[in-house]
């Protein structure tokens, strides 16, 4: 059989960067300068961040330019230590830029960025693995929903704090959190548990959907199956989920808001999930 994309999200880029721009264009001086749910941005500081991960996209995947060298990364803490540093250098250096220059800079780089994962052969590795997912190697559709993931979560932020409407649409919100519970087995691996032991994730509402783990052969395999009766079941609410996930709210935040049936212990385990570099 021929190979087929997992989670298709290439289609959805246009959709998320018009929407980003008509976001941007309508906001006010002093809602540029509101906090977010990522403790350390405010709006403007997450419109730079996408920028940055459009630029330097287009400089490594396009051009293989890497530009200085990222030293000795030996484990995962090494590499968020790593990009945490070169997301503090840009943001604090694009403060000097007008909202309307990046509004500009965003538009045409959103384009070329797209245009350029078009390119790509989806079965290929990645140029990056999806690291928090486990990964060594990643095929490209994964690093393209990855990227995916990026737009989404970013521009739910300013969303949120702008008390914009949101982008819970299904369209939109399924491919983001279908990704994100690509980290169900890796937030599993050290959790010894019987075989057959299933963990379930309900995301409510008509924009989410259920998601399992099982145990098999000494090892948790992710799957969507609607009939399997699970020893844990966690529902969450789709707001709650990607603040969770993205790390911006942390598991004792939620305990109160989310519903854990079952084994409290494999439920609290997947409250730990998180599906971005952090």
């Amino acid at each position: 059989m021929a190979p087929r994309i997992e989670i298709e999200t290439l289609h959805l880029f246009p959709v998320l960067d018009e929407l980003l721009i008509s976001l941007l264009s309508e906001l006010t001086d002093d809602e540029w300068g509101l906090q977010t749910v990522a403790k350390l941005w405010k709006v403007k500081d997450v419109a730079a961040h996408l920028l940055d991960g459009n630029l330097r996209g287009l400089s490594t995947s396009r051009d293989n330019y890497f530009g200085e060298s990222a030293g000795n990364i030996n484990s995962q803490e090494d590499l968020v230590k790593y990009l945490n540093g070169l997301n503090l250098s840009w943001t604090d250096a694009l403060k000097r830029l007008s909202p309307k220059v990046l509004i500009s800079l965003l538009q045409n780089s959103g384009k070329e960025y797209t245009t350029h994962l078009q390119s790509l052969n989806p079965f290929e590795n990645a140029i990056f693995p999806v690291a928090w997912a486990g990964q060594t190697e990643s095929p490209n559709w994964f690093h393209i929903a990855r990227e995916y993931t990026e737009r989404f979560l970013h521009q739910q932020q300013i969303r949120d704090a702008t008390g914009r409407p949101g982008l819970m649409k299904r369209e939109l919100f399924y491919p983001f959190i279908d990704t994100l519970m690509c980290a169900l087995p890796y937030t599993f691996r050290n959790n010894s548990a019987d075989e057959g032991t299933i963990v379930s994730v309900v995301i409510t509402s008509e924009i989410g959907g259920r998601w399992n783990l099982v145990q098999s052969n000494s090892q948790w395999n992710l799957t969507r199956d609607l009939d399997l009766k699970p020893s844990a079941a966690v529902k969450i609410d789709p707001d709650t989920a990607w603040k969770l996930f993205s790390k911006s709210w942390s598991p004792d935040h939620v305990i109160d808001l989310v519903d854990i049936q079952g084994d409290q212990v494999l439920g609290k385990q997947l409250l730990k999930m998180v599906s971005v570099m952090a």
